[in-house]
């Protein structure tokens, strides 16, 4: 499947890399999802099914135009839960169930500033070679306590054919929805196409999904890993 190209961003209100990223993806009923999306989005599925994702990643380089990174604030981790949708004007993108981030200020000004479901957790990412660890417990809001521990082997890089379809559609995606004072609101996003791994699932300890009103998978999950990608990400339109 030919990669999608991404959407130039002309004026960017956020820049980030998300770095040594893990897609773990499950299949889900269309009907389950599509209850838990807003109106004017439809759940958008490959195979039959529509897709849960969970990626644990760390954010490096948080910083808006024309600011430097700080050391401390600007790189943390972050896990995301999401699903893959279309809205009424056929375009693709991304609808967040929630968003855990390891500083309270990211989690406080992605609510705020941006109108995402950010929650601070207690959080960790370490990379020793080709093995990817990742924690994550839940602090705030809502009831404590949620986690997300992941561990992986990351193996070869796929390319031409090893690329297929699924890995296409589960993560080239460039563009995010969410509500903004009841109205439905999409932002761009532009990065390079994510040069993704195999990898290998060695451990898994999650209750995000549960945390996020989804049933539990019913089977184990496609997992794909990348070293990152410099993103742009764009303001909110409607």
């Amino acid at each position: 499947m030919r990669v999608r190209p991404a959407p130039k961003v002309a004026v960017p209100v956020m820049h980030h890399r998300w770095a040594h990223i893990t897609f773990l993806h499950w299949r889900y009923p269309a009907e389950t999802l599509r209850a838990m999306l807003p109106g004017g989005l439809e759940v958008e599925t490959f195979d039959g099914a529509a897709w849960v994702g969970m990626t644990p990643f760390r954010m490096d380089d948080v910083r808006p135009p024309g600011v430097p990174a700080l050391p401390w604030l600007s790189r943390f981790p972050e896990t995301n839960v999401r699903t893959y949708v279309r809205d009424g004007r056929g375009r693709s993108g991304i609808w967040f169930f929630s968003l855990d981030a390891g500083r309270l200020a990211a989690a406080l000004g992605g609510r705020a500033g941006y109108w995402l479901p950010y929650f601070w957790s207690d959080m960790s990412v370490h990379v020793d070679g080709t093995r990817w660890w990742y924690r994550s417990r839940r602090r705030l809001p809502g009831r404590p306590g949620a986690r997300g521990d992941v561990r992986i082997e990351v193996g070869a890089e796929l390319t031409g054919p090893d690329r297929d379809d699924l890995a296409s559609f589960l993560t080239d995606r460039y563009r995010l929805f969410t509500v903004v004072a009841g109205r439905l609101a999409a932002a761009e996003v532009e990065h390079a196409p994510w040069p993704l791994h195999e990898a290998r699932l060695c451990g898994l300890d999650q209750t995000l999904l549960h945390a996020a009103g989804l049933p539990g998978p019913g089977a184990d999950p496609v997992v794909h890993a990348s070293p990152g990608v410099d993103v742009r990400v764009g303001m909110w339109s409607w």
